[in-house]
């Protein structure tokens, strides 16, 4: 049964290989059905017609070795009657994709379905925020906030709340990821959570039914200053990204809006289709949006605007090395067509268009089939030919890399925006203003433990002499941040500072709270509106307080108007 399942899972993946798959996501497309006779160019297999002659005789070798192979690790490995065949035949598909390039990959079933949720502008749980912190050795994961009409919220979840356990099972001293992945689950079926209670200590058990939980792609838009909007599009692309777009730009147009601060900082990509939207929102009908290029003209494409009404407000984008692939693709054509001005660092560099394979019993395949092109002809996409799949991610650009200084523009060929402009291809889209954020240094990390734990005991009446500031009522979803709430006062700073003193297991002495005072009054902000209005309200403190990002967009709107009025000559 070992060696039939072996042989299924090759032939299945060069099968794949060799014949394209159907594509429902990215961009949703059939196959034409059309074949190619000969070799495919760099890929030394075969072309569909002939898959009956060399394919067959290379799969079966290829089958033969991995066959043997196995055999031999089943019989002669040390923990060989322990192996979990599920990993050994994922990590082989793993590694063969990742022979291609960075970007296809395999999902198992439980991983494509996750795949699939993200997709959606919602998941399956309970609607909690949480996130673990630290006393001393020891590590807890508390709820810090509850979404708008989410069974967490419902069930009177309140920011401090400790996950105790979860259906029977201790979370004391596990991260939050994994007691995230504990609380998830199907909708409509039950999760018990034994919470210690935040406003008492008193320890609880609570029954919770998960249902779907709204994750929209643009939590939140606001004013930043009178005529200036701000949208925040962050999270990624998904079905509903550009209908959100629009009604948040009718909302700040209603609030007076004359220029726009669009963040795509951290967005890390999506559908296709809904990146070509939300760029048709700002260009003029007929503008060139992105070229797409496939494997011998398969899935070749040109796409351009439609749109003979656009937003034509001036426009700042924020991008950071973590802002990839559709996010990109916005930022590339709002960049080419002088539509807006680029603020932050240089982008991720991603200029591949996977399609999304499902296969057999639920599990899928992200394929690279396409390479897409800037309308200026740029190729944004980083080389990954010289290092390896870490590498690529944490010291070329990427989730897992450190912020550091922006480095200088691409080394791809020179091209011209439609003002004549120098932009290049080869590694991601380059700011025309380059700002580095805001950073926190190790000293300042060590904050984050007892500004929660301080905050905690203030926003239930635990502080002498701040009894004031107890909270009373759950999160008001409803309620618009003032610049004034929830400041800290100097009584404020001054009981924290006395906290963490009579507090050794944190190890932040009141001399470090001095010298740290900006960055532990912003801590305390956005904890304290964490607790009042929760996580989206809570977002703009960092944005309005100290994101040199942020203000250097609201320094070169002069810049983004005279641009938007060039291009629209």
């Amino acid at each position: 049964m070992k060696r039939i399942t072996a042989h299924v899972a090759l032939i299945l993946l060069v099968f794949t290989l060799v014949v394209p798959g159907f594509v429902i996501a990215q961009k949703p497309q059939t196959p034409s059905g059309t074949t190619s006779s000969g070799s495919n160019p760099g890929t030394g297999l075969p072309g569909r017609r002939s898959a009956r002659g060399t394919t067959s005789a290379a799969t079966a070798a290829i089958q033969r070795d991995f066959d043997e192979a196995l055999t031999r690790i089943r019989e002669q490995y040390v923990d060989g009657q322990k192996l979990n065949y599920n990993d050994v035949f994922k990590s082989s598909i793993i590694g063969m994709l990742r022979s291609l390039d960075p970007h296809s990959n395999y999902y198992d079933r439980e991983e494509f379905d996750e795949l699939k949720t993200d997709q959606r502008s919602e998941y399956f749980g309970i609607g909690a925020s949480i996130q673990t912190y630290a006393r001393g050795d020891e590590i807890d994961t508390y709820i810090t906030a509850t979404f708008y009409a989410s069974p967490a919220g419902k069930a009177g979840l309140r920011y401090g709340d400790r996950i105790v356990e979860v259906d029977g099972v201790k979370m004391t001293g596990k991260l939050s990821l994994e007691v995230r992945d504990k609380i998830r689950g199907p909708r409509g079926t039950s999760v018990r959570l034994t919470l210690e209670r935040a406003a008492d200590k008193r320890i609880e058990k609570i029954d919770i039914v998960r249902d779907a939980v709204p994750q929209p792609s643009i939590p939140d838009a606001y004013m930043l200053k009178p005529g200036v909007g701000y949208v925040d599009m962050t999270r990624g692309f998904n079905y509903t990204t550009t209908d959100e777009l629009l009604d948040a730009l009718d909302r700040l147009h209603v609030k007076g809006m004359k220029s726009l601060v669009l963040d795509l900082r951290n967005n890390p990509g999506g559908f296709l289709d809904q990146a070509i939207h939300v760029a048709e929102v700002f260009l003029r009908n007929g503008q060139l949006i992105l070229t797409q290029k496939g494997r011998n003209g398969f899935r070749d494409n040109t796409y351009h605007s439609r749109n003979n009404a656009p937003d034509m407000t001036p426009l700042v984008i924020l991008i950071n090395e973590n802002t990839a692939s559709a996010s990109e693709i916005v930022a590339g054509a709002m960049q080419d067509h002088d539509r807006a001005l680029i603020v932050g660092q240089t982008s991720f560099g991603k200029g591949l268009v996977q399609s999304i394979i499902p296969l057999e019993y639920g599990a899928g395949l992200t394929l690279t089939s396409a390479k897409y092109f800037t309308p200026s002809g740029r190729l944004i996409q980083r080389d990954y030919s010289n290092g390896g799949f870490y590498d690529y991610y944490t010291h070329g650009g990427g989730i897992a890399r450190e912020p550091k200084q922006d480095q200088a523009k691409p080394a791809g060929p020179e091209k011209k925006t439609d003002t004549g402009r120098a932009v290049y291809g080869g590694g991601g889209i380059a700011p025309d203003e380059s700002v580095n954020p805001r950073t926190i240094n190790l000293t300042q990390r060590r904050f984050l433990s007892p500004v929660f734990a301080f905050t905690r005991e203030l926003v239930n009446g635990r502080i002498r002499g701040l009894e004031a500031s107890r909270l009373n009522s759950r999160i008001k979803f409803d309620h618009d941040l003032q610049p004034e709430e929830f400041k800290v006062t100097d009584a404020m700073f001054k009981a924290f500072r006395d906290f963490v003193a009579a507090e050794p297991a944190f190890k932040v002495t009141p001399a470090m709270v001095d010298r740290n005072r900006a960055y532990v009054e912003t801590e305390l902000r956005f904890n304290l509106v964490t607790a009042a209005y929760g996580r989206v309200m809570a977002d703009r403190v960092f944005i309005t307080t100290n994101d040199p990002q942020v203000a250097k967009a609201l320094d070169v709107l002069p810049k983004a108007r005279d641009l938007a009025m060039s291009s629209a000559k």
